[in-house]
């Protein structure tokens, strides 16, 4: 039997949920297709607080909050022996001061009842095997969890599956990413030796040349995540043997202080490598991609998940606009306002592993002012451009390093 909706959403994760909020807030039918069941695992569990504006705007926070998670108040960086904080309470921007640390197979599982709760319309084990687009009327083939085919007739496609990048590959819209290809290796491991200080901020610690850096994320039940990033064949190699050398490096790494020191693992390390994606096109005739459908650059600054939610949220924005009968300009509008935050955060990627970033980090040459601009930036409000960092992100970057050198 055919099914009619305003709008398919494939995929459940947070740039599906929040899309899909954003829909029914503005009286438009939804369908989320989504392939796995929740709750599942998902690596990228540290928030930036602008991903805080979205959630409570759609009434999603207060699920959020009821899970307890472990809040987030800012940023600790290493190198070299020197430390570097930022705490999100003195950024630049008028925002948020706070977000959390969260597992995201309960914070995606909240997401998604949430917005369900709010009227969506949600099947787990969906997974779509063909889409037909065109000017007014697009058709949805998915599999159900026992085998059979169902046709859903929409009016809109929203892509949000993420890592499952379902029409870029449907589509052919995929495109190689320059950076050299990186990889992961990281585990949930037992973190009850930790300060109340170590609890409230991410852990980042660079080494190898700026090549590679290790991360901590504390969770609220006593227990934390924790990966090295770096080059594709040193990330294989930490992984190698049943993670020896990843666990030899977390029970030794300097600024842990042997925090990780003969702790229980609640899982053996997990790999992921080549994660960096990219797109030749974010949007076509009834379909628009969102999350990381679209681009994924680095887990660096944690801008995964932020991303998601803010570009869910402008492109269900756009959506409902289009179908009630406004004018929409897809890539001024869209495309290139979300590349202008991509590209923001990009600059500061590629500048942490220049080293340059590092070197005004560490620097005492630093005023505040520029320290709370750029704090804005690591708290994910990459579109505020009354803030030097964003409006002038590369210039600024490489002038400031520059000149800290001197």
């Amino acid at each position: 039997m055919t099914k009619e909706v305003d709008v398919v959403v494939i995929g459940a994760g947070p740039a599906g949920s929040v899309a899909s909020s954003k829909l029914i807030k503005e009286g438009l039918s939804v369908l989320v297709l989504e392939k796995m069941v929740f709750p599942r695992f998902v690596i990228g569990e540290s928030l930036l607080p602008h991903s805080m504006d979205y959630l409570d705007e759609l009434g999603l926070l207060p699920a959020v909050e009821a899970l307890n998670f472990q809040v987030k108040t800012g940023a600790c960086f290493y190198h070299n022996g020197e430390r570097c904080d930022f705490l999100f309470e003195n950024q630049f921007s008028e925002g948020w001061s706070y977000t959390f640390q969260v597992k995201r197979a309960d914070f995606d599982h909240a997401l998604i009842k949430q917005a369900e709760k709010q009227g969506a319309v949600v099947e787990f084990q969906a997974e779509v095997t063909d889409v037909k687009t065109s000017a007014t009327k697009q058709i949805v083939t998915y599999k159900d969890k026992d085998g059979e085919l169902h046709e859903v007739h929409c009016r809109f496609v929203m892509d949000a599956s993420g890592y499952g990048r379902v029409l870029p590959q449907m589509f052919n819209l995929e495109v190689p990413v320059s950076t050299p290809p990186r990889g992961a290796v990281f585990a949930h491991l037992d973190d009850t030796r930790r300060t109340p200080e170590d609890g409230r901020n991410i852990f980042v610690h660079a080494f190898n040349d700026n090549k590679s850096w290790i991360w901590s994320i504390p969770f609220s039940d006593g227990t934390a995540s924790v990966g090295i990033v770096g080059n594709k064949e040193f990330i294989e190699a930490c992984y190698a043997d049943g993670g020896k050398e990843f666990k030899k490096r977390v029970a030794e790494f300097p600024g842990l202080n042997g925090r990780y020191d003969g702790v229980e693992f609640m899982f053996e390390p997990r790999l992921i490598v080549n994660y960096a994606v990219s797109v030749k096109q974010v949007y076509g005739e009834g379909f628009v991609l969102c999350g990381n459908s679209t681009e994924f650059l680095d887990p660096i600054f944690s801008s995964g998940v932020t991303l998601a939610i803010s570009s869910g949220y402008k492109a269900a924005t756009l959506v409902a606009k289009q179908l009630q009968g406004e004018q929409v300009d897809w890539e001024k509008d869209y495309s290139v306002v979300l590349k202008k935050g991509i590209d923001v955060f990009r600059t500061y990627v590629l500048a942490w592993y220049e080293g340059t970033l590092g070197d005004i980090f560490f620097s005492e040459k630093v005023d505040e002012t520029i320290r709370q601009q750029i704090c804005s930036v690591l708290a994910g409000y990459v579109w505020d451009e009354t803030n030097p960092f964003v409006k002038k992100h590369s210039t600024l970057v490489n002038a400031v390093a520059h000149i800290v050198k001197m």
